[in-house]
């Protein structure tokens, strides 16, 4: 689907299917929507009269103009109550509407910003709240022979105050590439292990570079070798599908501007290795390589945005299986800076994999790295399934902004503790640390293992429990399977640092 930006009144708008709002409550509209009331002969407050139109959230009523202006058909879409409306309502809303038009068949719709007017919202960020919400809520998982569902060929957002017409299309500008990526990071955490290999992740990451003309490196195991990698091929001994260390950078030869550096977990397919995980809902697994997902695919809204920052992704990818040659518990690997590992459980591989990425890292003197990672179950029962992930950090900026940047999206963070204390969990009497830290605590003793591998300012998002939505916490558009969780806020959060750096 196209989204554009237009100046203009929506009534005189040339598309099928006009998308106008109204608040809970409200039994006279204004602005757009009261616009075209008077042009239907009050069309709209009779519906409100008659009780057949509240305004309720994610309620849609249909219009039929009958040539009273040039769309076919008008929908109402209810943002609820004015005290609670924000940004979420906006996608919330824009997604229910689309999702009738899809039903209704339209080709071509035209949408008021919702929130830019009465509701007080910034243009801008309501502008690409209406894109994403309209184009997530579209969304299918990959299936093979299966028709598009996506029949809408365009959306224009039109804005009827030339002042604001500039904002209204550079949040469309950002909508048009945090749409698309992060249902490339959905289509990729969807794939089945089979398909989304750590060579399959190379392939994606090299078309991605070549499109937008980034550097890439694509290491397999000698070269991990060569860089002293023993934490990442640990893992990777008893996998069959090669290893990938992925690197993708974004302005590589421009040293002045500010380096920023996103890791991604990248364990394509987890069953545990030799301490293998229980066998009911293990084909979950394959989403155990969503922080690699969202890294790479957030490189693809960096490309196209072309933000003034060198942004470096790292993705460490390889499968973690049980084999002949696979690590055992008891064994003792040693990461790229020298640190050794006792392995207490196999099943805690993915810090492993991410200790050799934030080593790589520093090679760039990045100003900030944030890692993205469904690392432990523990952060599942700490802050709940689809609610928020887990933030660890050792500045006090970068929280900040990666707060402020999870509120805007959605995608929401809460700031967990780096105690010292933790350090006790993970304390081996045959190594520099283990790589477990026992079941109490878990959350905490993963991010303090991190924290071993880094000299830099960080940030570790435990994302587990927000890869995969349940059906019965899905929303309108984020619907059952994989979410594409963090990319929208990776992104926010870069944009945030081009536009004060």
């Amino acid at each position: 689907m196209k989204i554009e930006a237009a100046s203009g009144n929506i009534i005189r708008t040339e598309a099928d299917t006009l998308i106008v709002n109204l608040f809970e409550g409200v039994t006279h509209p204004g602005g757009a929507t009261g616009a075209v009331d008077q042009a239907l002969d009050g069309a709209i407050r009779e519906l409100i009269a008659n009780g057949d139109l509240s305004g309720k959230l994610g309620e849609v009523a249909v219009l039929y103009p009958r040539k009273a202006i040039p769309a076919k058909r008008v929908l109402v879409v209810g943002l609820g109550s004015a005290e609670k409306f924000d940004l979420e309502v906006v996608r919330l809303a824009s997604a229910h509407a689309i999702k009738k038009a899809r039903d209704l068949k339209a080709r071509q719709v035209a949408s008021i910003v919702h929130g830019a007017g009465i509701g007080g919202l910034d243009p801008a960020l309501a502008a690409q709240a209406v894109g994403e919400g309209s184009l997530l809520a579209l969304y299918h998982a990959p299936k093979k022979n299966q028709p598009p569902w996506d029949v809408i060929e365009s959306l224009t957002l039109v804005e009827f105050d030339p002042a604001k017409l500039q904002a209204v299309e550079d949040g469309v500008r950002i909508a048009r590439s945090t749409g698309p990526a992060t249902i490339l990071a959905r289509d990729l955490v969807s794939l089945g292990p089979n398909l989304a290999t750590p060579s399959y992740l190379a392939e994606t990451a090299r078309g991605i570079a070549a499109e937008y003309g980034m550097r890439l490196t694509v290491g397999d195991r000698e070269w991990a070798a060569e860089r002293k990698m023993g934490a990442f091929l640990g893992v990777a001994k008893g996998a069959q599908e090669p290893p990938r260390f992925i690197v993708m950078e974004h302005n590589p030869d421009r040293p002045n501007l500010e380096t920023i550096v996103l890791v991604g977990k990248g364990i394509t397919f987890d069953s545990g290795g030799i301490s293998l995980k229980p066998a009911e809902k293990m084909e979950e697994m394959k989403s155990d390589m969503a922080g690699a997902a969202v890294v790479i695919s957030a490189m693809q809204a960096v490309g196209q945005l072309n933000l003034p920052l060198h942004v470096v992704a790292i993705a460490p990818c390889t499968e973690n299986m049980p084999a002949g040659d696979a690590i055992h518990p008891a064994d003792i690997l040693t990461a790229s800076n020298g640190k050794t590992i006792e392995i207490i459980s196999t099943d805690a591989e993915g810090r492993l994999i991410l200790a050799d990425a934030l080593v790589y890292a520093q090679q760039f003197k990045p100003a900030a790295v944030i890692d993205l990672a469904t690392l432990t179950g523990a952060c599942v029962i700490a802050l709940g399934q689809w609610v928020a992930a887990g933030l660890f950090c050792t500045d006090d900026r970068l929280r900040e902004q990666l707060v402020q940047s999870g509120n805007r999206t959605h995608e929401r963070v809460w700031p967990m503790p780096l105690f010292e204390d933790y350090k006790k969990k993970i304390k081996s009497i045959v190594a520099d640390m283990t790589n477990s830290g026992g079941r109490y605590g878990g959350v905490g003793s993963s991010a303090i293992f991190l924290k071993e591998f880094i000299d830099y300012p960080w940030a570790h998002l435990d994302i587990a429990g927000m890869a995969l939505i349940e059906k019965k916490h899905e929303t309108p558009y984020t619907p059952f399977g994989a979410t594409g969780f963090g990319l929208r806020l990776v992104v926010d959060f870069l944009l945030t640092r081009s536009n004060t750096d």
